[in-house]
């Protein structure tokens, strides 16, 4: 009888041991597995513009496989991912044609937005073409934007997509800042480069508020690209190009994946 209850007993350990070791091998790889859907949403800066093997199908958009979201998806194999950034997107924009893929089984939402409804692509224009008082005051206009009706907009577009994704974690990314300071560099004046730098800043103060108010998370990618903003040596970024002229300001490849991809890797 002792030895009969020995073995039942050895039994019963044994079977507890296992299910215990198969109740972790569940959890974990439940941890692991994929999670819900993931939607990109946003601008140039999320498209991908300036890292190149762009999407055939994305056209004027000009989505990259390059591109933070693509490179996101492709490390967690979500259960869906639909990628709607499109290359001069407005707030406006997004709220038009990108929201759709949105749903309740959406886990992850990441955007940036914002910069060209501040007139990005005009401010770089005088500051590249014209003088340095010249690029002062279209960077003054541009951050009373940013105080003025930037906000509302994207309390909009932000409203819109808890709506949509009410699950979802949503990540609100940057803007780099542009110029190393107090080096020597070709180009812009010094005057000019802190200016711009001093408006991506202001920007992405007014985008982080947004974010919070929301309850988003905000990603600043400012840290990420330090020591590698233009005139640093190791640029993420691209300067001025005549050539291309719609990738100037933007980040090439490695600002993707060494700028933005941890980013986002932190906070989704």
């Amino acid at each position: 009888m002792r030895r009969s209850r020995l073995v039942v007993l050895v039994s019963s350990l044994l079977l507890a041991v296992g299910t215990a070791l198969s109740g972790a091998a569940t959890a974990q790889a439940s941890s692991l597995a994929a999670p819900g859907g993931y939607v990109a949403l946003g601008d140039s800066y999320s498209s991908g513009v300036g890292a190149g093997s762009y999407i055939s199908s994305s056209g004027d958009c000009k989505r990259s496989t390059k591109a933070y979201p693509y490179l996101w998806a492709a490390a967690h194999s979500p259960s869906s991912f639909d990628f709607t950034a499109c290359s001069g997107a407005r707030t406006g924009d997004v709220l038009a044609s990108q929201l759709t893929p949105l749903s309740a089984s959406t886990a992850l939402v990441s955007i940036t937005v914002g910069g060209n409804d501040a007139g990005f692509a005009d401010v770089m224009t005088t500051c590249v073409t014209q003088s340095d008082s010249a690029c002062v005051s279209r960077i003054n206009t541009a951050r009373a934007y940013v105080d003025s009706t930037l906000p509302g907009k994207l309390d909009s577009v932000y409203s819109a997509v808890r709506s949509k994704a009410p699950a979802a974690r949503v990540v609100v990314l940057g803007y780099p800042r542009f110029y190393q300071l107090g080096t020597s560099c070709l180009g812009l004046s010094e005057t000019k480069r802190k200016a711009i730098n001093d408006a991506s800043d202001h920007l992405d103060t007014a985008l982080a508020k947004r974010a919070a108010d929301h309850g988003f998370a905000f990603g600043d990618v400012r840290t990420t690209f330090t020591g590698h903003e233009i005139c640093s040596g190791d640029s993420w970024l691209h300067s001025v190009s005549w050539l291309n002229i719609g990738e100037s300001y933007h980040p090439k490849a490695p600002g993707q994946s060494g700028g933005y991809l941890p980013v986002l890797d932190s906070n989704d």
